[in-house]
């Protein structure tokens, strides 16, 4: 679904939020299904192992396409993913939004703070997002997401849930 030619500085900040705080929790609560339904057809979601990482050169923790977004909630439904048997327990906080409103896209960046629980142990993650949000009619899209994390450059134990 492409975007539709809509005057993007028509969209106020209160909508944009609302869809930043519905997509997190669609995420904290395994959602996938209506988390996936966020997603534009030209979708790009992006974790890079460090920041100013170029994704066409360097290993990525996440670099997928809408196909393999698609691909990657079909996996995490089928209960069998042994990294999440079972599921973590996520809740995570969104802060710091600023919006650049552009004619046909929005650029928005956001800190995040994730606490993880799962096998009596807590994991906090924390970063910053930075997504390009479409309209599409009445509905906004993710078209872009990516995800740097505080701690990109070091180890990471375990990233099989939707950060």
């Amino acid at each position: 679904m492409t975007a539709s030619p809509v005057d993007c500085k028509s969209i106020d900040r209160a909508t944009i939020e609302q869809f930043l705080f519905h997509e997190a929790r669609l995420q904290d609560e395994h959602r996938y299904d209506e988390w996936e339904a966020l997603w534009d057809d030209d979708a790009l979601y992006w974790v890079p192992m460090r920041e100013g990482a170029d994704p066409t050169r360097e290993v990525s923790y996440v670099y997928d396409n809408r196909a393999r977004i698609s691909s990657r909630v079909r996996q995490l439904k089928t209960g069998l993913r042994h990294a999440q048997a079972p599921q973590s327990k996520l809740r995570r906080t969104i802060s710091n939004i600023e919006i650049a409103w552009g004619d046909n896209e929005l650029m928005v960046e956001a800190n995040f703070v994730l606490i993880e629980s799962r096998r009596q142990a807590l994991t906090i993650w924390g970063g910053r997002t930075s997504y390009v949000l479409v309209p599409v009619g009445d509905d906004i899209k993710l078209r872009r997401k990516t995800v740097v994390l505080v701690n990109c450059e070091h180890p990471i134990d375990n990233l099989a849930f939707l950060i």
